[in-house]
């Protein structure tokens, strides 16, 4: 039996942020794995041992090819996969609907291909009901069989961290919801063999709800001190000294903190899901409308906090020299999905500033079709900026540099030392 007609025990549909880690754990504990995308530049290199996943290296992924695992344009291979699990991605449109094409278009390709006994597994993040009331049929009606009965249907959230050091998808507990009881069983034993803990719920609702729970919750408590550095400001108030002593108490409350908006893809998304969930029930979720109304002002007052700053010194934003340190969304990692350094740069450059970035993992990086100037040399590019704004601290900026050789500093961190040229979010 050749390699193309060999069985398989996984086949991953999504080669990003999500489906390389499990396809790695899962090829990691001796199942024979295969990935599927779209997309061939993706294909390709995985295939070259390229890796483009922050928490894959090219050894990660050289392990990976020498197990068995392959990368694929061609759908076929899920004719012979015994368990299928869908890893796309889940946007919103313009309008912040969820856009769930991806996933009709990878459970059409299921569905074509469909084998009696197969476990079909969704991990992308949707509104509570998208696997019974959108994946089920499209399964059911193109394939002939019934789920629950001929093929097992599933749905268990994805909780990848891109760059936590921690936390994996191996030690994550791996919350799994079932269309039945079997359904679930099935899938909660696959996972079992490569995550270390297995949380069955009873249906795939609530595992669906899970997630959105999970993101929201983080969602409203961001926003929440968010809103309070906007008024501690002016209230003359060291909310970052607040939080700190808040969190000294060993039960009731967990630490926050402010920022220059949320990135990512669940956060800014996660909640939309939920509210556009809650909305065909003919009310607003208003918690989490207000939560993405406050996170996506954001960016704006960073903005007007380096206006009041250049000001201070005379200095119109205008013709300024703003220097952004780290545009990705989160530290260590060159993942620019949500960035709020987005909105901040659309804003810099909309009031004239002569605008430059700074971050080791991004090496190009275009704002409105204008390219941004990447800056090398972090003590240079402090030294030449009239304003440095801190909006990712990453561990390798040397952070004694910054407060010691900026004209001055607009740190949406809270990692900075306060001072004449140092003010904190």
């Amino acid at each position: 039996m050749t390699s193309v007609d060999l069985p398989i025990d996984l086949t991953v549909i999504g080669l990003g942020y999500v489906g390389m880690p499990l396809a790695k754990e899962a090829a990691a504990a001796g199942l024979r794995v295969a990935g599927l995308d779209v997309d061939s530049r993706k294909v390709e290199a995985i295939n070259a041992g390229l890796s483009y996943i922050d928490d894959l290296t090219d050894a990660d992924l050289d392990a990976m090819v020498s197990s068995g695992f392959t990368a694929t344009l061609d759908p076929s291979v899920l004719a012979r996969s015994s368990t299928i699990v869908v890893c796309v991605p889940t946007p919103l449109d313009d309008d912040h609907r969820p856009d769930l094409s991806a996933v009709e278009g990878a459970v059409s390709a299921i569905a074509e291909r469909l084998r009696p006994g197969t476990l079909v597994v969704l991990e992308s993040t949707t509104w509570p009901g998208t696997t019974d009331e959108l994946v089920r049929p499209i399964l059911e009606r193109k394939s002939g069989m019934i789920a629950g009965e001929d093929f097992h249907l599933a749905f268990s959230p994805e909780r990848i961290d891109p760059g936590n050091p921690k936390f994996g998808l191996r030690n994550t507990p791996k919350v799994v919801g079932g269309y039945t009881s079997a359904c679930r069983d099935r899938a909660a034993a696959f996972y079992a063999r490569f995550v270390e803990r297995v949380v069955p719920v009873s249906g795939t609702r609530e595992a669906e709800m899970a997630k959105l729970l999970e993101n929201t919750y983080r969602h409203v408590n961001i926003a929440l001190v968010n809103e309070m550095a906007i008024f501690c400001d002016e209230l003359g108030v060291n909310l970052w000294e607040a939080i700190e002593a808040a969190s000294t108490k060993p039960f009731g409350f967990q630490k926050f903190l402010p920022g220059p908006g949320v990135g990512g893809h669940c956060i800014p998304v996660d909640p939309s899901y939920l509210s556009y969930t809650v909305r065909k029930l003919g009310y607003p979720f208003r918690f989490v409308e207000l939560a993405q109304e406050i996170n996506e002002r954001m960016p704006s007052y960073v903005v007007t906090r380096v206006q009041r700053l250049l000001n201070r010194d005379r200095k119109a934003v205008n013709g300024s020299r703003v220097l952004l340190l780290g545009v990705t969304y989160k530290p260590d990692i060159g993942d620019q999905r949500e960035t709020p350094a987005v909105p901040v740069a659309e804003a810099l450059l909309e009031l004239g500033a002569d605008l430059a970035y700074c971050d080791p993992y991004v090496t190009e990086w275009a704002v409105e079709g204008r390219t941004i100037p990447r800056a090398e040399d972090l003590a240079e590019a402090v030294e030449a900026a009239d304003i440095t704004v801190l909006l990712q601290q990453h561990s390798v900026f040397d952070m004694d540099v910054v407060e010691n050789r900026a004209r001055l500093v607009l740190d949406t961190r809270g990692v900075l030392s306060t001072g004449d040229r140092v003010e904190r979010l």
